[in-house]
């Protein structure tokens, strides 16, 4: 099923639940009659079973008998039928549903531009997850809210048909409940909408605790961290218990409310029987209807409780598909080679900042302060705001804020120190955004270093990867991400603190191997390195010392470490 380009169409809930309908029209439409003749065929059970008593039974007639019992069998056979076919067209358009809120959502948090809607990454998954199930079961509320809606009608008018009397005081008293039922409704909604928050952030305190649990356990910080999770944990309990407090108190109403209406129906038939106005098939038929209509006035009941429950999933839907842009890039395309060239840039911490990089070009980069550092990323990323950002800050000529999005990643590749691996295969991590057969990859670890991770193992380039790289150490994840990046080969690649995790042999193998690997690129590619290392600084064909948000001072490695105390400091400690 197709998909729409862009996800950020909804701008409220009620055109989320417009394209629901819309992409799964056949299904719903197809479940919504089958379901419906199901329910109508269910009403005419007792209608049938009083003509039965009535003309067969109370008669003696056998041939009469045979045809109401064939008749039965008939309407038996159809309903059954229709409601198997009805629910697995509803269930199919749920999990469709599903499925595409899922994939609307991921695309959504996955967008190459960011989102700004405030939720953290457990929230997203949760979002993903959880809300998109809820709020699926729109379809399949939709659908059975006007198969109960049918029921209702068949009986009433057979009601009308035995009754005048009776058969308008149920089509007064069905409303009239269902009006009493959106208070509660209301309510429901709104401890589900606060449940589900809950249970999110929940998941991701939890995504984050797991995700740091071997700094906190350096730290000593575990038993805190735990307390805090037992905290959060607690509220999504109580948020869960309250809703379903409230869910339990809303069935027990509309079981309560189904019951009286069913009792005050039967009362008034077998009072009317007495009386004479009803023959006994006729007091079978109202009583039989009478005890039916309980179930499809107690589902209108569940139906409204289903469309609060996907209500307040929806909402968090639109929310993260409503976000703004983390960044706002532009469409130009690059006009010459990727030449980087900052002017008097302001951003964050970054005051009046000059810096270029050209094609073939290692330049090294000691940053003082690491918020010099992190600014600096960004801005080469182009996740910097074009609100936020002051002097000039080009690539190929072109301001990264002008830049196609596109464009600006094919040219510039930012691994940063926190870079992911994930689940899977050495293989597959490498080939994230390359093309190469074994012996590029092959290459590309050599260059990092990582070479040992293929020769040792009996698997090779296929060894498992674990979820962010649980199953490799520190070092290891580190090499690999530094490997990946080489094989994508981009005409500027942008290192940060790319050997913090290695021993000082190793650091000095990937310095060499990293610019080896750079040089023999055709044509040469340009490195930029931000680092403390002295191994990768000794190979920078220049270094720029950043202090205080601005270039102080450039040179080589070995002029530097003479001639500028501060660097010494920074980097031969």
């Amino acid at each position: 099923m197709n998909t729409p380009a862009d996800p950020r169409v909804p701008a409220d809930v009620r055109s989320l639940r417009t394209r629901t309908l819309a992409r799964n029209r056949r299904d719903i439409a197809l479940g919504t009659a089958l379901l419906s003749l199901h329910q109508a065929a269910e009403a005419l059970v007792p209608v049938a079973i009083g003509v039965t008593v009535d003309r067969a039974v109370f008669t003696g007639d056998p041939l009469a008998l045979a045809w109401c019992t064939a008749g039965i069998v008939a309407l038996f056979t159809v309903l059954a039928t229709a409601y198997r076919f009805g629910a697995r067209f509803t269930l199919r358009a749920a999990e469709n549903e599903a499925h595409l809120l899922r994939v609307e959502t991921a695309r959504r948090a996955l967008d190459p531009r960011g989102e700004r809607s405030g939720l953290r990454a457990g929230e997203v998954l949760s979002v993903a997850t959880s809300d998109a199930e809820q709020a699926s079961l729109y379809t399949q509320a939709w659908a059975r809210s006007i198969a109960m809606v049918t029921a209702i009608a068949v009986t009433t008018a057979a009601l009308l048909a035995v009754d005048v009397p009776l058969g308008l005081g149920v089509l007064l008293g069905v409303p009239l409940f269902m009006l009493l039922m959106r208070f509660p409704a209301e309510h429901i909604a709104r401890r589900s909408e606060a449940k589900q928050a809950a249970a999110a952030g929940a998941t991701a305190l939890a995504t984050d605790l797991v995700g740091g649990l071997r700094v906190l356990m350096g730290i000593g910080a575990r038993h805190n961290a735990a307390l805090r999770y037992r905290r959060a944990s607690a509220r999504a309990l109580e948020a869960s218990v309250s809703a379903a407090a409230s869910n339990g108190l809303y069935r027990g109403l509309v079981t309560a409310g189904g019951a009286l209406f069913l009792a005050c129906v039967a009362g008034v038939a077998g009072w009317m029987a007495i009386e004479g106005r009803l023959s006994i098939g006729e007091l079978v038929t109202v009583v039989g209807l009478a005890q039916f209509l309980a179930e499809p006035v107690q589902g209108l009941g569940m139906v409204g409780q289903a469309f609060a429950t996907a209500r307040a999933s929806a909402l968090r839907i639109v929310r993260l598909l409503n976000a703004p842009d983390a960044v706002a890039p532009g469409g130009h395309p690059l006009r010459t080679e990727p030449v980087v060239e900052l002017s008097g840039v302001t951003y964050k911490s970054l005051r009046g900042l000059d810096l270029s990089l050209a094609p073939g070009e290692f330049v090294g980069v000691l940053a003082t302060d690491p918020r010099d550092a992190e600014a600096l990323l960004e801005l080469l990323s182009g996740s910097a705001g074009r609100e936020q950002v002051g002097g000039t800050a080009a690539v190929g000529g072109v301001s990264v804020h002008d830049l196609d999005l596109a464009a600006l990643r094919g040219a510039v590749l930012v691994e940063d120190h926190g870079a992911t691996l994930f689940e899977g295969t050495l293989r597959s991590n490498l080939l994230v955004g390359a093309d190469l057969d074994d012996p590029g990859l092959l290459s590309a670890l050599r260059a990092a270093a990582a070479e040992d991770l293929v020769t040792g193992h009996p698997e090779g380039l296929d060894r498992p990867v674990a979820d962010r790289a649980a199953n490799l150490s520190g070092g290891q994840r580190q090499r690999v991400a530094l490997a990946r990046a080489l094989a994508a080969d981009p005409p500027v690649l942008v290192l940060h603190d790319p050997t913090t995790a290695v021993d000082a042999v190793t650091e000095g193998a990937i310095a060499e191997g990293v610019a080896r690997a750079r040089a023999g690129r055709d044509p040469a590619g340009a490195t930029l390195v931000i680092t403390s290392g002295p191994a990768l600084l000794a190979r920078a064909d220049r270094v720029v010392v950043v202090d205080g948000g601005r270039a102080t001072a450039q040179g080589t490695h070995e002029s530097l470490a003479e001639e500028h105390p501060r660097y010494g400091e920074a980097v031969l400690r």
